[in-house]
Formats: structure tokens, C-alpha cells, sequence
């Protein structure tokens, strides 16, 4: 391919700018949109973000641990007039892939729904009994330590 100057343009130089008759011109955005990446492979970012996702895993606990649940819910139900202010941990289940995360909520127990098994909080937030893993709160620091509450 030969070196080509200006010389070699000439005859083309001074004529006016092409206007289409057919074609209404295109604003520089529309322009600028002709060159932009395309996605060849639509849906691929967002398999490679959820990959990418991180989850935790369920921890197993203890019988113990299970234990001392299973009476501070049952300290919970019985001074539910008390309106007893808790801080309560469970497991989320990822509705996705495989583990989870786990969550603290703070608030007052509306009350206890044992045939869902379900403790149900005043703000509106309902947490399965089975995936919690602890539960805090001033109530549990008053009652006697005669009586077996942990």
C-alpha cells in the first residue's frame, strides 16, 4: 500500500458533506450507541456475579445449645405481656445455591406460634424457631438462677 499525502485528495477535499435525503441524521448519542459493546452472551455477567456471591454455611449446633433455645423461647412465651425486648440469630437458607447467612434481629416478641413454629415479632418479622441459633436479652438476666434458664 502506497504512502498517500494530501496531494492525493484533492479533488475530494472542498466538496460539502454527504446529507442523506432518506435518512434522518443521527445525534452524537445515537452515533456513539452504533459502537458500543454488545452483549453476546445475555445473561453471563449476572451468572458470573452469582457465582461469585458468597454464602455462608449452616452451623450444626450442639444438644446443649438446642436446649437453651428451646427454654428461652419457653421463658419468651410465658412473660410474652412482659413485651421483652430480644436480640435473636438464625439462618437465613440462600433461596439460590447452597448455605445462607445469618441474621440478628432487635425487638419485641409479639408472640410464638408453635404450630408453625414460628416466633413472631412486633415489627412484622417472623423467624422459624428451627433456624435459630441464639437468643439474647435483658428478660433471661432477671430470671433466678434456680430456675434452670439459661
Amino acid at each position: 500500500m502506497p504512502n498517500r499525502t494530501i496531494e492525493d485528495y484533492q479533488d475530494i477535499i472542498n466538496l460539502p458533506h454527504f446529507v442523506s435525503k432518506n435518512r434522518t441524521h443521527l445525534s452524537m448519542i445515537e452515533r456513539a450507541a452504533q459502537f458500543s459493546p454488545f452483549a453476546a452472551l445475555t445473561g453471563y455477567e449476572s451468572a458470573v456475579q452469582e457465582t461469585a456471591r458468597l454464602t455462608g454455611q449452616r452451623l450444626e449446633l450442639a444438644e446443649d445449645e438446642k436446649e437453651i433455645i428451646a427454654r428461652r423461647l419457653t421463658l419468651l412465651h410465658s412473660r410474652l405481656a412482659e413485651t421483652p425486648v430480644v436480640d435473636v440469630t438464625f439462618f437465613i437458607p440462600d433461596e439460590i445455591k447452597d448455605g445462607g447467612e445469618y441474621r440478628t434481629v432487635s425487638g419485641v416478641v409479639k408472640k410464638l406460634d408453635e404450630f408453625q413454629r414460628l416466633l413472631c415479632m412486633m415489627d412484622g418479622t417472623k423467624i422459624p424457631v428451627d433456624d435459630i441459633t441464639s437468643v439474647e436479652g435483658a428478660i433471661f438476666h432477671t430470671v433466678t438462677e434456680n430456675t434452670d434458664i439459661v
